[in-house]
C-alpha cells in the first residue's frame, strides 16, 4: 500500500464513530438458567456490590445473575474463582482482579471507568463483598466521587452460621479473623471476653485447634458452634462447649471455610477468690504473670491490683512445688 493509500485509510478510521465510554462489551448480555437463555438490559452506570454464593452455586439470586450479565466489567478477588460462577450461567462479562495486593493500582483504573459511565459489579470470592474482604476503599472512593453505589444482597457465611448455631442472635459481634500469632490472639480474646453479645469469628482449618484452645482458656465454658463448609457437599456443624470442641477438633483435623459462633458471657455474677485463683493458675501455665492478671481481670472484672497480689502468691507456690 502506498503512503497516500495508508494516509487515506487512517483518515477514514479516525472518522469512524467511537463507542460510548463504558460500553465496550460486544458479547450478548445474557445468562442461561436451566438451559434457557435470558437476555438482560445493560446495568445502570455505577458500582454494584453483588453477593455471590458461599459454596452452592445454586444459591445465586436472579437479580445477581442479571447484574453480572448486564455489567460492563466485574471486579473480583480471583478471576479463576468468579469464572466458575460465570461459566455455570454462561455469562460473558469481562473480569478484572481487585484484591488486597493490587488495590492501590487497580482502584484508580476502576474509578476512571466509573467516571466514563461504566457499570461495574464488585464481587468477592464468596458471599457478600466487604465482609472480611477487600473493597471498602473502592466503595468509599466511589461515593466521594459522586458515583452511584448500590448493593444486591444475598449469601453470607456470617449470617448462615448465626442461623444454624442455635445461639442468641439478638446481639452479635463479628470479629473477623483472630491474629495468627498466639500472644496477639490471646490478647484479642481477652478484649472480647466481656463483650455482652454472641461472637462470630472466621478461622482456617490449620489454626482452628489452637484458636479453640485459646478461646476455651480465655472465655471459659461457653457454648459454641463450629460451622464448616456451609452450603457445600461436606457441610458440618459441631456444637458444644469450647473446651469439648477444642478436644474434638484436635482429634480430627478440619479443613475448608470455617465460622465459629460463641455464645455471650453469662450474666455478671460474683466471682469467688477460689474461682479467681483457678483462672490465674490456668493462665500462669500459658502466659507471663502480667498477662495472666490481665486475662483474669478482663474475664472476672476483679481489680487488677488484687489479682496481681494473688498471682504473686500462686507463682511462688508453684515454684516451691516444682521438682528440684
Amino acid at each position: 500500500m502506498t503512503a497516500q493509500g495508508r494516509g487515506a485509510r487512517l483518515a477514514a478510521m479516525s472518522e469512524m464513530p467511537r463507542k460510548p465510554p463504558g460500553r465496550e462489551q460486544t458479547a450478548p448480555r445474557r445468562y442461561v438458567l436451566d438451559g434457557h437463555p435470558i437476555d438482560v438490559a445493560r446495568l445502570a452506570p455505577g458500582l454494584h456490590i453483588v453477593a455471590t454464593p458461599i459454596g452452592n452455586l445454586g444459591d445465586v439470586t436472579l437479580r445477581a445473575l442479571a447484574a453480572l450479565a448486564g455489567a460492563d466489567l466485574i471486579a473480583c478477588e480471583d478471576t479463576r474463582v468468579t469464572r466458575k460462577l460465570l461459566d455455570r450461567y454462561a455469562i460473558a462479562t469481562p473480569l478484572t482482579p481487585y484484591h488486597d495486593h493490587n488495590a492501590a493500582q487497580a482502584r484508580p483504573v476502576l474509578l476512571r471507568r466509573l467516571a466514563d459511565g461504566a457499570a461495574i459489579a464488585l464481587v468477592s470470592d464468596a458471599g457478600t463483598p466487604l465482609i472480611s474482604d477487600p473493597g471498602f476503599k473502592l466503595v468509599r472512593a466511589a461515593h466521594e466521587a459522586g458515583h452511584a453505589v448500590t448493593t444486591l444482597p444475598g449469601a453470607s457465611s456470617l449470617l448462615a452460621a448465626l442461623a444454624v448455631a442455635g445461639l442468641p442472635t439478638d446481639q452479635f459481634l463479628f470479629a473477623g479473623f483472630l491474629p495468627p500469632k498466639a500472644v496477639a490472639r490471646r490478647s484479642r480474646i481477652a478484649e472480647l471476653a466481656r463483650v455482652p453479645a454472641t461472637l462470630v469469628l472466621f478461622e482456617t482449618g490449620p489454626r482452628l485447634t489452637a484458636t479453640l484452645a485459646d478461646l476455651a482458656a480465655g472465655l471459659g465454658p461457653r457454648e459454641a458452634t463450629v460451622c464448616r463448609e456451609l452450603t457445600k457437599l461436606h457441610e458440618e456443624i459441631r456444637r458444644g462447649d469450647l473446651e469439648t470442641l477444642s478436644q474434638n477438633c484436635a482429634a480430627s483435623e478440619l479443613r475448608g471455610e470455617i465460622v465459629v459462633v460463641i455464645g455471650p458471657p453469662p450474666a455478671s455474677v460474683e466471682v469467688s477468690l477460689s474461682d479467681a485463683d483457678t483462672l490465674l493458675r490456668q493462665a500462669l501455665t500459658r502466659v507471663s504473670l502480667k498477662d495472666a492478671v490481665g486475662e483474669v481481670a478482663d474475664v472476672t472484672g476483679l481489680p487488677r491490683r488484687e489479682l496481681y497480689q494473688r498471682a504473686l502468691v500462686l507463682a511462688k507456690e508453684a515454684d516451691h512445688g516444682a521438682p528440684r
